[in-house]
């Protein structure tokens, strides 16, 4: 028997609650019940003004909700409601478990839409004022992450990224030693720059420029945020460019 509700996977963004698409804020107005990610920004959620919120959001190293749970709580929350929104942090489709979420609607006869949002690379690099693309120096973006989940089989992540002009790499501050080390014995030069970005388009953002020979001498100290890593030729000069342009930034305002 078909559900009565919708279920609305629904990008949250980076975090700043302003970068939501205009879909996604209407969506959380007229929720009746949103599952949310763990760091989606709180006045984000104060958008679903009459909707039940409950938190199912997934750190890595500390307790989460198992998906299959979750899978049938959207389940079962369309059979009540007409309007389920289940909140992810940047885009549903880009490491947000969201096929496995779609294929268990589908398989439970439940109607879904998809709302977009802006992902971690995207924002990062806007608010860095360096493009991910350059004319010359990169005509192709990678988005990759190292993990594996539990009982997954291992994947080649390393040719994806060093394959690409640009690479962003999701996901992988807490073994950044090991993917420096990964890449430089596939043939990565020692000179390489690459940015880290904590916290993108929040007040808690920090950006750190360095080689990844610098990444492989020393683990990242005191990110407890979510952040990205983005690599490649476009990030030569990003040391000085993210200094103008924050000078620019604060000049402006």
């Amino acid at each position: 028997m078909k559900a009565a509700g919708t279920v609305y996977l629904v990008g949250a963004g980076p975090g700043a609650p302003d970068l939501l698409t205009l879909r996604a804020a209407d969506l959380l107005r007229r929720a009746d019940i949103v599952f949310h990610d763990a760091l989606v920004h709180p006045d984000t959620l104060a958008l679903a003004v009459r909707a039940e919120k409950i938190a199912v959001g997934k750190r890595c190293g500390r307790h989460s909700t198992a998906q299959r749970f979750i899978n049938k709580r959207l389940i079962d929350a369309a059979q009540r409601h007409a309007i389920v929104v289940r909140l992810k942090g940047g885009d549903p489709m880009l490491f947000g478990r969201a096929q496995e979420e779609i294929d268990a609607l589908s398989a439970a006869s439940v109607s879904f839409d998809i709302v977009p949002g802006i992902t971690a690379a995207l924002a990062a690099s806007a608010e860095l004022g360096i493009s991910l693309t350059r004319r010359g120096v990169s005509r192709n973006v990678a988005f990759i992450t190292p993990r594996t989940g539990r009982g997954e089989k291992q994947h080649d992540w390393a040719r994806s990224a060093l394959a690409a002009d640009t690479c962003a790499i999701y996901m992988g501050v807490g073994e950044a030693q090991h993917i420096a080390a990964t890449l430089m014995a596939r043939g990565a030069s020692p000179d390489l720059p690459l940015v880290v970005v904590e916290n993108s388009t929040l007040a808690t953002q920090r950006s750190v420029a360095l080689r990844l020979a610098d990444l492989l001498a020393a683990a990242l100290p005191g990110i407890t945020g979510p952040a990205v890593i983005l690599l490649g030729e476009v990030y030569r000069r990003a040391l000085p460019e993210i200094v103008a342009f924050a000078e620019k930034r604060t000049d402006a305002a």
